[in-house]
């Protein structure tokens, strides 16, 4: 007898939507050819029921009756990764980790672990990707860890799974989860169904033990974690790991976080011996800042709750082509364009004979608007070959029609200025006549409220 024809299932890597037949784009997400093909398991279907424990049974509770005690946080003593967590490792949770290949991610998780075993905490370290030595050689330069560390290497989900479950450890490290392999899931390791096997198993542990766990993930060349983006939904924080590959700055970003807020940042420096925090980032993302240079001028940006004073950098050149070269390093480069259309229609300065190349140094990449007075200005310094103040820092958003918009945390901002030394702030008129800072504080700086480009152009 012929055996039965397996079943299989068509899949969306990039969302996880899940079809009985092949599609050529996905109508939840509307990516183009995203579908793969994978086995039916019985198992896929049930990886994550009974996550929450007590939950044996699905039935109702009143909101007023639920208990919600302050989540007890477990503090890693590395400040910047505490900064971005929201105050330490909640237990119970699952947080991902993604970032480039050879940026730094295990180097922080291994720094975090050293610590946090060295304050008697119970500490495994899985590794699909490296042998015990090879962890050990990496792992000698960031200096002695204690025994309360242990490593095992292994791609089995089965046994992974077993030995957490009986040595009961307080935090885990998952390096990486496209290395985890399950033979219910079908397919080869690091595809879609693998990596949404693999989560499903470890939230369900995270959740019922509990432990906390830090699972890797590798990035595609778009800077998004590979699988399907079910598994940042999945997950209760996710922390992107960026810098510049040949630079030595890197920038721990949270993205999403259920126990704290979004889009704060932690600025660490790579060394021979491992990360190193960088307390004052505005200090050191200005380092090297030329003086009394055109094109060169000081913004303030927010990441998160955190005001980070940074160099925006533009370069106006006559063209030698038929269509004017338009380059944006560190910020969006749409936004350039329109920046530069407003200056064109508004202030009549003709830049369609010029190139533009704007970068934000330093290897920060930076979307807030209240940047578009900083590029503004260092275009119109570098058309005119006329230095802005080297001790003048500005911030606000442009409009359309030329208008100088508020920007939030205006406070924050100018307090930042002021404490590196800076002596005149250019500000939106609206955050200048709300502005609440004690004189003490500005240390004699100078503030100047704007609200259109015109003024600027008076200003400056």
């Amino acid at each position: 007898m012929a055996n039965a024809k397996k079943k299989s299932v068509f899949f969306c890597s990039e969302c996880g939507f899940e079809s009985p037949k092949w599609l050529g784009q996905c109508p939840a997400c509307h990516q183009w050819d995203t579908f793969a093909e994978a086995p039916v398991s019985k198992r896929m279907s049930g990886t994550v029921k009974g996550i929450f424990p007590g939950n044996t049974h699905s039935t109702p509770a009143r909101l007023n009756e639920v208990k919600a005690d302050e989540e007890e946080r477990i503090v890693t003593g590395i400040g910047e990764l505490d900064r971005v967590l929201g105050g330490g490792i909640v237990s119970g949770s699952l947080i991902l980790v993604g970032g480039d290949p050879g940026i730094g991610k295990s180097t922080l998780l291994l720094q975090m672990c050293r610590i946090l075993s060295e304050n008697e905490h119970k500490i495994l370290y899985v590794s699909g990707e490296e042998s015990p030595k090879q962890i050990k050689m990496r792992a000698e330069r960031l200096g002695d860890f204690s025994s309360n560390l242990y490593i095992l290497c292994e791609t089995d989900l089965v046994t992974v799974t077993e030995v957490i479950t009986d040595m009961k450890p307080e935090i885990v490290i998952i390096d990486s989860i496209q290395t985890m392999y399950s033979e219910d899931a079908g397919q080869a390791p690091g595809s879609a169904s693998q990596i949404r096997e693999a989560t499903g198993r470890f939230m369900k542990l995270a959740k019922n033990l509990p432990v906390s766990i830090f699972i890797v993930g590798h990035v595609t060349k778009e800077g998004v974690v590979a699988g399907p983006r079910l598994l940042e939904h999945m997950v209760d924080t996710v922390l992107y790991f960026e810098g510049d590959g040949v630079a030595s700055y890197r920038f721990l970003r949270g993205v999403k976080n259920r126990f704290g807020s979004t889009n704060e940042i932690g600025v660490f420096e790579m060394r021979q011996n491992g990360l190193e925090e960088v307390l004052n980032p505005s200090g050191y993302m200005l380092q090297g800042k030329p003086e009394n240079e055109p094109g060169s001028v000081v913004t303030c940006s927010i990441e998160g709750t955190r005001p980070i004073l940074v160099e925006v950098q533009a370069l106006v050149c006559q063209t030698n082509f038929n269509m004017p070269r338009r380059t944006a390093a560190g910020t969006d480069y749409n936004r350039v364009n329109l920046l530069m259309a407003v200056i064109e229609k508004r202030l009549g300065i003709r830049l369609g004979g010029y190139d533009a190349y704007i970068n934000v140094a330093g290897g920060m990449r930076i979307s807030e608007p209240a940047l578009d007075l900083g590029i503004v200005a260092a275009i119109i310094s570098s058309y005119q070959n006329q230095a802005f103040d080297s001790k003048t820092v500005c911030f606000g958003e442009i409009g359309l029609v030329g208008e100088v918009r508020a920007v939030n945390l205006s406070e924050q901002r100018v307090m930042e200025a002021a404490k590196l030394g800076f002596e005149r702030c250019i500000m939106p008129r609206a955050n200048f006549q709300k502005l609440n800072v004690s004189k003490n504080a500005l240390n004699g700086m100078r503030l100047s409220g704007v609200s259109s480009i015109y003024e600027l152009l008076e200003v400056i």
